[in-house]
């Protein structure tokens, strides 16, 4: 479909949508919602769109007074000038659109499930894994978003071997779902007395939070076990069966939960990553099927693929996946340049599918 054609069905879209608001007398309040949702995520677009339509009549003006100049040198100039300039707008113009007009994930307005565990490297691995962690739970700060805290499994000297947050907030799994994978840090461990770098390394999983209606569980299928807690936790952490696993059956993922003194709390938790790793397994299955035409593409969301070093001794920090190095590690950590990052992804990620589809 060309990009004309496009213009007009979107414009011809919003129109009908908005006449249809407007006389929504016999319209249950489901459709007008569901009207109403899809008017607000047309607009921007059909905006872009109009702006479009009018850089091309304007340009299409500008060619035609430079055609009817007649050798007059001052409109030539000012008609050569308005063209430049147009069809320089233009160019950008139509490039957003196209990027306004690509497939969206369907879960990227979803919030995410942050979970991090530490990889080869022993005590030097779970303090990275911390240090990961952190860097995340300020990335949300600055974005707005609320970062709740599910569970930690310490190592005694402020490193995680494991730890896991839910992340609220407006786009969170479309900005963060390119940070999964395997994590690698270079760097002198405190405990290193002759100074030599060491490498370790944790993964990272960005995990779109699952709703019920997006995974039905068969309590058949569930094997809930409850055990005593191990670790901090207050006065009463080890003295009742408050720590749930959950074991689904049919895929073999097991959930563990203890951080809550609640048995109750603890279930409520492991169930909702239950979901979300079940939901998760399923958009794996199905990105696998398009892996061909996604060739190209960043964001393959293969756990053990490598895409990020952080290199102490220079400072930088680079993604493997798009060449990227950064001299602002130091930044980056304390989640202020992660954006950095993060939009230079999704660009190439943007850049790769406008690619597949010309």
């Amino acid at each position: 479909m060309s990009l004309q054609t496009n213009l007009a069905r979107i414009l011809e879209r919003r129109q009908h949508i908005e006449n249809q608001l407007n006389d929504a007398g016999n319209m249950s309040s489901d459709e007008m919602m569901q009207l109403s949702k899809e008017l607000s995520d047309l607009r921007p677009i059909a905006e872009q769109a109009e702006q479009v339509q009018s850089m091309t009549a304007n340009l299409e003006s500008a060619q035609a007074l430079l055609a009817e100049a007649d050798g007059d040198a001052d409109i030539i100039a000012m008609a050569e000038e308005e063209i430049d300039a147009l069809e320089a707008g233009l160019e950008k113009a139509e490039h957003a659109l196209k990027i306004m007009l690509l497939p969206k994930d369907k879960d990227d307005e979803r919030n995410a499930i942050l979970e991090v565990r530490a990889g080869t490297g022993g005590d030097e691995a779970a303090l990275f894994a911390a240090d990961l962690f952190s860097m995340y739970q300020r990335f949300a700060a600055n974005q707005g978003w609320r970062f709740e805290v599910l569970e930690i499994s310490e190592t005694g000297i402020g490193g995680y071997k494991e730890a896991s947050a839910t992340i609220t907030g407006n786009n969170v799994f479309a900005r963060l779902k390119f940070e999964s994978g395997v994590h690698r840090v270079q760097r002198v461990p405190e405990t290193e007395a002759g100074g030599r770098i060491h490498t370790s390394a944790a993964t990272v999983a960005i995990l779109p939070e699952a709703e019920d209606v997006d995974v039905t569980l068969d309590e058949q299928d569930l094997r809930i076990d409850v055990f005593r807690a191990s670790g901090p936790g207050g006065q009463s952490v080890n003295t009742t069966d408050s720590a749930v696993r959950i074991t689904h059956i049919p895929t073999g993922i097991v959930v563990s939960q203890q951080d809550e003194k609640s048995q109750h709390k603890n279930r409520a938790k492991a169930m909702k990553i239950l979901r979300a790793r079940i939901y998760d397994a399923e958009r794996a299955r199905a990105e696998a099927e398009r892996a061909a035409s996604r060739k190209g593409q960043v964001g393959s969301g293969d756990r053990s693929e490598r895409i990020r070093t952080y290199n102490f001794p220079q400072g930088r920090v680079t993604d493997h996946r798009i060449n990227l190095t950064l001299y602002k590690l130091e930044k980056i950590l304390a989640g202020e340049n992660l954006d950095e990052m993060i939009d230079a992804l999704i660009t190439e990620d943007q850049a790769a599918a406008l690619a597949s589809n010309a």
